[in-house]
């Protein structure tokens, strides 16, 4: 059998196909994987929903002890445009200990995990409990539409009996305090994306309209940039905060603690600031605005005007919800509507948290792993309704002073070489040991 490459080489070779999305250009990332499958003498399909953009599902067969578990990911990345790299963000170039490039978080990284832990099964025999299904997916970045959605909508009977699947985001270095966390996603928020449109007299540019369509929107804006939506302490953020505060002392785990007071939530969100600016977004729904439409002339004052909101639910809320509490801090004279809402299950399955837990915690005894709610999406999303749990869990060891959440999407994106063997260990643990 040919060698293998190791993590840190395979996330180089991920790196340098460019699968920035639109338009994605998947297919030559996919089959370099699918090669090197092969090559480790494991079959795979391909699946597409539109040619040029495949899916890639390979298995391994297990003994029948379990049901059978999923390891997902996304070969797509964000685009680069404008942002100054100090490394071609394509050519997965080492530099300073680390492997800089578009997609090394987010989320090539994970792949090549993923990828090594799964031949790294299969080159050592090992005895599985249950069949472990590797889902490679095209379009993430875009919505999932061509990727994760149409495996769920049209072939849902390759993850026939799956429960959990391992895929992003989870399993990285947090630090609070002289701390090192590692949240575990068990949960994330729900995309709803709204629409808010606003009405008034028109006219012509050189006679003013006081209190316009467009004033009515500058005001609905300044409110939302002033004002957050109400608290809401759901279980999963709940369970989170608690885990951190409870390795904690002082007033560093005080403070923490009053975030679940929703009388003093935003006071001591306001008081303390960046440091705590994680918990923001888990502690309320959002909104976003991101794309605006107005009049198509410079010298016609428009009647009507409006505005995309990026919303986020928390787990357990619906689109209703959410807009019924954008009326509340912004008044009925608004018309908002639902453009996209893709759910997420209120209630997390936590029946592999423990494993997950307990598989950091041999990976480094000084870490504490806790859960997450992530205030973004994933392709979880998607397969959760097929009854599947995602649990977030790529590790990641990083140095304190990396700003993981800050580096997702960036210029410069990049990751520590030593982390690499680091996650691709731990998720091999996962698959000796899953029930």
């Amino acid at each position: 059998m040919s060698e293998m490459p190791t993590p840190v080489e395979l996330l180089q070779h991920l790196i340098q196909f460019d699968t920035t999305n639109p338009p994605g250009n998947e297919a030559a990332c996919i089959q370099y994987i699918r090669e090197l499958l092969l090559t480790a003498g494991i079959e795979s399909q391909t699946f597409e929903k539109i040619e040029g953009r495949p899916n890639l599902v390979a298995r391994l067969k297990g003994s029948g002890q379990a049901a059978p578990l999923l390891l997902y990911g996304h070969v797509d990345v964000v685009t680069t445009e404008n942002q100054d790299w100090r490394h071609d963000p394509f050519s997965g170039e080492i530099a300073d200990g680390y492997i800089w490039g578009r997609g090394v978080l987010d989320m090539k990284g994970g792949i090549a995990m993923l990828v090594s832990a799964f031949i790294r099964a299969k080159q050592n025999d090992l005895d599985l409990p249950g069949d472990v299904i590797l889902c490679i997916l095209s379009d993430e970045e875009a919505g999932g539409d061509n990727g994760a959605m149409f495996m769920a909508d049209e072939h849902p009977e390759l993850f026939e009996n799956v429960r959990y699947a391992l895929g992003e985001f989870g399993g990285f270095t947090l630090y609070m305090g002289d701390k090192r966390f590692y949240p575990i996603m068990i949960a994330e928020k729900q995309i709803c994306w709204l629409k808010a449109t606003f009405r008034g007299d028109a006219g012509h540019g050189s006679m003013p309209i006081r209190g316009g369509a467009l004033a009515k929107l500058g005001n609905f804006l300044t409110t939302l940039d002033k004002k957050r939506l109400p608290v809401h302490i759901t279980p999963g953020v709940k369970a989170s905060v608690e885990a951190i505060a409870g390795e904690l002392s002082g007033a560093t785990a005080l403070i923490l603690k009053q975030l679940l007071n929703p009388m003093l939530t935003d006071t001591i969100l306001d008081v303390v600031g960046e440091r705590l600016r994680v918990f923001d977004p888990l502690l309320h729904n959002t909104v976003s605005p991101s794309i605006l439409y107005g009049s198509n002339k410079v010298n016609v004052i428009p009647a009507e005007v409006s505005v995309e909101l990026d919303g986020r639910l928390l787990p357990g809320y619906s689109p209703d919800d959410l807009i019924r509490e954008l009326h509340q801090i912004a008044g009925q004279d608004v018309s908002i509507e639902l453009i996209r809402h893709d759910p997420y299950p209120a209630e997390p399955d936590l029946s592999m948290y423990n494993l997950l837990s307990d598989t950091l915690k041999k990976a480094d005894p000084e870490g504490y792993p806790v859960p997450l709610v992530l205030p973004g999406v994933t392709d979880g999303r998607h397969f959760s309704r097929l009854g599947i749990q995602t649990y977030g869990f790529l590790p990641m060891k990083l140095p304190p002073e990396f700003n993981f959440s800050a580096s997702i999407h960036a210029a410069n994106e990049r990751i520590p070489v030593e982390t690499m063997e680091f996650g691709t260990q731990a998720i091999y643990s996962v698959l000796e040991k899953f029930q």
